[in-house]
């Protein structure tokens, strides 16, 4: 684990949760070399796979944003990198930056962050007083029906509007960029040529399609600023394995999901 206390601060932080991602189709697609700019960040074996506090976006985010990230599905305490100050914390380490505050979001913005939230599922939309709980975390937050989860094009939306703020944000200014890619949401069949259902072909078709946008993120973050990048999805979901559909269940197929931490650098 990298000290957080050398890096909160000095370093920008850009944190992307690839919505309703699988690990099993992730990694599928790392190993026949189908995500080859995915792969200019990852580990030479791929993503590592962990568990999430949350079956779906809403109760996950909320984890993430206090501290409790996708955790190694090996037994044990496993330290945290970020957490807000909680007696009996048994995951806090030396190594763990420790914010006064009730979310990491916050916690980053009083210490001179600029905090930027990129919506895309409900839960993000600011359409209703409970999809704007997230996004309201943040000193700055975007959501059209452009960014959301009916739009095919979708994830270019999200990474330009990203490489926008990337470049319009000072260099003296801290950032954290959140970015929430919803395209592995349902529905995605329409990333599949003549499907008209959600499957995991199409699903893994999504994650062809945003593999090949995300390379022009990496290179925009890369001229910026040296940044902390957590990569991840928030949960995974079923077509079918054990007779189950969607997420928000107790399934493997949506408690096991794809995550990457490390420094990206120009």
């Amino acid at each position: 684990m990298l000290n957080m206390n050398q890096i909160v601060g000095k370093y920008d932080i850009l944190f992307i949760t690839l919505d309703t991602l699988r690990y099993d189709v992730a990694q599928q697609l790392f190993e026949a070399g189908k995500t080859p700019n995915l792969a200019k960040v990852l580990p030479t074996t791929g993503w590592k796979k962990r568990h999430t506090p949350g079956s779906f976006t809403y109760a996950a985010h909320h984890a993430f944003f206090a501290g409790f990230l996708p955790t190694p599905i090996t037994p044990g305490r496993h330290p945290r990198l970020f957490a807000v100050k909680f007696e009996g914390s048994s995951t806090t380490t030396e190594d763990t930056y420790v914010f006064n505050s009730d979310n990491i979001v916050s916690g980053l913005a009083e210490i001179g962050y600029k905090t930027v939230c990129i919506g895309g599922v409900g839960f993000f939309n600011k359409l209703t007083p409970l999809s704007q709980v997230l996004p309201n975390l943040f000193q700055e937050s975007y959501w059209s029906r452009e960014l959301g989860v009916t739009e095919i094009n979708s994830p270019e939306n999200q990474i330009n509007l990203a490489k926008d703020i990337l470049e319009t944000t000072s260099q003296d200014k801290r950032l954290f960029l959140f970015i929430n890619i919803s395209a592995f949401h349902q529905p995605n069949y329409f990333y599949l040529n003549n499907s008209k259902q959600d499957t995991i072909k199409s699903h893994s078709a999504a994650l062809e399609y945003v593999d090949s946008q995300i390379n022009k993120l990496w290179d925009t973050v890369k001229k910026r600023s040296p940044t902390f990048c957590i990569l991840c999805s928030d949960h995974g979901t079923a077509y079918g394995e054990n007779g189950y559909i969607g997420h928000r269940i107790s399934d493997e197929t949506v408690w096991t999901v794809p995550y990457f931490e490390g420094i990206l650098e120009g």
